[in-house]
């Protein structure tokens, strides 16, 4: 069951799902995000660009780390839409560098590629997309929590098993978070204000 996380100042590791701009929610989500005072490092989803992947890879057939890897890079390309329409958002692909950018008071957005394809902690298929990746990020950073923005409301007594079970969340998810004790949230379309309060943001604005 994950933990109800409160709203104590500590990073924040927000996945922003790539669906949210199929959606429609992608600008008011990131709008909100860039108000906050708070430590967040943003992880974004590979959304229609990963989507392409397994197209791609489902016509030619070539290998899952070979997928792996351009998936990653559709996280990249959905990180190049974010900066687009919010220039409080900069790209970090280190943990050094998640720090320059929090110290200069940005929002870093983490490029996956380069800390993820020298982890042996992470598989090189497709039983990790973004949600594990960023539970390994929340891993590495030691004391981070970790919300996974979707575009669908989930019971919040849910567990990550059941999460993955239902495809909400990818296999890895649940295993990383276990192994890593991290507190952990899913928030859907209905969870706004619960978002805000984990941004440190005025219900009344």
């Amino acid at each position: 069951m994950a933990d109800v996380i409160s709203a104590a100042p500590m990073r924040l590791v927000l996945k922003v799902g790539g669906s949210l701009a199929e959606t429609g929610r992608l600008k008011d989500v990131l709008a909100l995000i860039a108000q906050t005072k708070r430590s967040v490092i943003v992880v974004p989803g590979g959304g229609q660009f990963a989507d392409k992947v397994r197209d791609l890879q489902n016509a030619i057939r070539f290998d899952d780390a070979s997928a792996h890897r351009l998936a990653m890079l559709g996280m990249h390309q959905m990180a190049e839409l974010y900066f687009t329409l919010q220039d409080r958002l900069s790209p970090a692909d280190s943990l050094d560098g998640i720090g320059r950018v929090l110290a200069i008071g940005l929002i870093p957005v983490w490029l996956p590629l380069q800390m993820s394809q020298v982890d042996d902690m992470i598989p090189k298929d497709w039983s990790i997309t973004s949600d594990g990746l960023a539970a390994r990020l929340a891993e590495r950073l030691g004391s981070a929590r970790i919300v996974l923005l979707k575009s669908c409301d989930v019971d919040p007594k849910a567990s990550a098993a059941d999460l993955a079970e239902d495809g909400i969340v990818d296999p890895v998810f649940p295993q990383i978070a276990a192994r890593a004790g991290l507190t952990w949230r899913v928030l859907g379309p209905a969870d706004d204000a619960e978002l805000r309060t984990l941004l440190g943001l005025d219900l009344t604005q």
